[in-house]
């Protein structure tokens, strides 16, 4: 079974090479369109990843004008083209994700490293949990709130499938102290994270109250790393409307230095895997 990937990177991926190609043949903008008598706004489009079709016919204009003879890298370029007009699977939730891109990343990265503040992070959440916290944001009918766990629960998959995502989580200690939904909910999540936690391609880090001020004391944030040296790295930052991505490599590298940081103010996966247990414990559950 071919493993699901991401149309969005594939734009990106598939933007970046024919920019690259262009600069092969020493070409400007301005002469490709003028050559190829098409609008100015047509080739920006498809050099920013902004246009999730190219038309097969235009691309082997590019192609033959770049002169890409070599018919492997042809196919593979015409290839990304078609990858990247594909739905996903997130799009059988589209009302619920709406225009976030997060899912679509997280299908074809390789590392994520997430910080969360006040809740589990999504991707280690169990279903009752993710319901108690849906529940206790703005009002939602139950139909939505159903819909919204099971966009969240489909994510998961990611962590098991072949070939999974390596996921880093520093979680702040206060996400474990706040009661979500009732204490069962609570028990039964903190026994999935520690069950995840076991697993060879997650990391799990506390943060402790007693640390104190730290480098992230902002809003909580995802760092999402790819296989391929042409999909550069993307910074997610979430807020009430939307999440905010980022490219650029001086937001990126800010965000690395931070993550570096609280990891290094959080304790050991070991010793994080102590403090869940006994978290759990105070609340009659057992590990």
């Amino acid at each position: 079974m071919r493993q699901p990937h991401s149309p969005s990177i594939r734009r990106r991926r598939l933007s970046s090479e024919l920019r690259r190609a262009r600069h092969a043949e020493g070409l400007t903008t301005t002469q490709v369109v003028e050559q190829l008598k098409w609008a100015a706004g047509k080739l920006s489009k498809i050099e920013n990843a902004e246009t999730q079709t190219v038309k097969a016919a235009d691309l082997d204009k590019m192609l033959d004008l770049y002169k890409v003879d070599d018919p492997d890298r042809r196919t593979a370029i015409h290839q990304l083209a078609k990858d990247a007009k594909e739905r996903g699977w997130w799009m059988k939730y589209r009302d619920v994700f709406g225009n976030e891109t997060l899912p679509d990343f997280e299908a074809e990265a390789s590392s994520i490293r997430a910080f969360e503040s006040q809740v589990i992070p999504g991707l280690l959440q169990t279903p009752d949990y993710a319901q108690a916290v849906f529940q206790g944001s703005r009002y939602s009918d139950a139909g939505q709130i159903q819909r919204r766990v099971e966009a969240r629960m489909a994510r998961r998959e990611i962590l098991t499938r072949f070939n999974p995502v390596h996921l880093r989580a520093v979680i702040d200690e206060a996400a474990l102290l706040r009661l979500i939904g009732d204490s069962d909910v609570m028990v039964e999540q903190l026994q999935h994270l520690l069950h995840m936690a076991k697993m060879p391609n997650v990391d799990v880090q506390v943060l402790p109250l007693a640390a104190g001020a730290h480098a992230a004391l902002t809003a909580p944030f995802t760092i999402l790393d790819f296989p391929n040296s042409l999909d550069p790295t993307v910074v997610c930052v979430e807020t009430l409307n939307e999440a905010l991505y980022l490219e650029l490599p001086e937001d990126v590298q800010t965000y690395t230095a931070t993550f570096g940081d609280i990891q290094g103010s959080a304790v050991s996966t070991t010793r994080s895997a102590q403090i869940i247990a006994e978290t759990l414990e105070s609340l009659g559950g057992s590990a």
